[in-house]
């Protein structure tokens, strides 16, 4: 079911200084019939220091099964601080290039460009809402794609990173912006003070106990798209952890587990082992572990952590299917 991995930048229009040999790219989820679909992309969270698995593969089944064609963004994120290489504008980059990239080729790929969509968990939220208040700042320099509306149609923000102010995930903004942002930069990535009529409408959900990221994020970017007057949605579940993706066995179980998201990360412990980054060589057998990526399973949660969780995926597994009615009446879906 998972098909073609496509590198959303030409050679030599992709230059992140942590890279070590990355490209971003899409996955494609496509049916296989003739039948004009709508289309949604996922961005993964993981505090842009990784695109995480468990927010990439289930999100895109689960919104394959209900009827898109669907795309997962593995998108540039910034690991080691000792590296000190910013994210800056790079994964809103990313991000409005693979709109693009979806609605130039919607054609080809049974797509009806006026029903794109966009769903992001935690910093992949972020990304998903800088885009949808801040896509007529970022132009493309390919003419292929520059006349291409980068604009999504609707929004899907699970979890979402949205302020830098006091309740922001800091974590976040440091992989973002660095450890000495700059004012401007942390005024222009706090998203709920850029919410204008233009932004596209916004279907958001989180935990009220979201110990990560502060629940008070969400309801800033409700309230701002309330008085914008943007359609919206906006669901807070009584109990939960943060990170809990579509919040069902599979993903409490580990199951549906693909690693294509860690590509870069995978490419980095590489480079790291192989003495080509100021960090010590024996890191890089660390990043192997940390992710996984030695084909070792590690468990996540504590039995307790995992049996109380298991308690509450009814409850919370409940917003993929409000997520997906909501769509249905924002993207006129019949």
């Amino acid at each position: 079911m998972i098909g073609e991995k496509t590198a959303i930048w030409k050679e030599g229009e992709y230059s992140y200084p942590a890279a070590y040999g990355f490209v971003p790219f899409i996955v494609s989820y496509m049916h296989e019939d003739d039948k004009i679909r709508p289309a949604m992309l996922v961005a993964p969270g993981g505090a842009y220091r990784y695109a995480s698995p468990y927010e990439g593969n289930l999100p895109a089944l689960e919104f394959y099964r209900a009827g898109y064609n669907v795309f997962v963004l593995a998108y540039t994120v910034n690991h080691l601080d000792e590296l000190d290489a910013p994210l800056g504008m790079q994964p809103l980059q990313d991000i409005s290039r693979a709109v693009r990239v979806i609605r130039a080729h919607s054609a080809q790929c049974n797509i009806d460009p006026l029903k794109i969509a966009v769903c992001g968990f935690s910093a992949g939220g972020h990304l998903c809402a800088s885009l949808c208040v801040h896509y007529e700042d970022i132009k493309d320099p390919d003419p292929e794609y520059g006349e291409v509306s980068n604009r999504p149609d609707a929004a899907v923000l699970c979890y979402p990173v949205i302020t830098s102010g006091e309740y922001a995930n800091r974590e976040s903004f440091r992989a973002l912006l660095g450890a000495d942002p700059d004012e401007k930069d942390l005024e222009y990535m706090s998203l709920e003070k850029h919410v204008t009529e233009d932004t596209p409408p916004c279907f958001l959900w989180q935990t009220a106990t979201d110990a990560s990221v502060p629940v008070e994020n969400s309801y800033l970017f409700a309230g701002a798209c309330r008085k914008a007057g943007v359609p919206y949605a906006h669901h807070v579940f009584s109990d939960g952890v943060h990170g809990m993706s579509v919040a069902t066995p599979e993903w409490l179980d580990k199951e549906s587990e693909e690693l294509y998201t860690l590509e870069q990360i995978r490419l980095l412990a590489e480079a790291v082992s192989a003495g080509r980054t100021p960090c010590p060589p024996e890191r890089g057998e660390e990043l192997i572990r940390e992710f996984a990526l030695d084909g070792r399973k590690r468990e996540r949660w504590t039995p307790e952590v995992k049996e109380w969780l298991r308690g509450l995926l009814d409850e919370v597994g409940l917003w993929t299917e409000l997520a997906e009615r909501w769509l249905a009446g924002e993207l006129d879906l019949k």
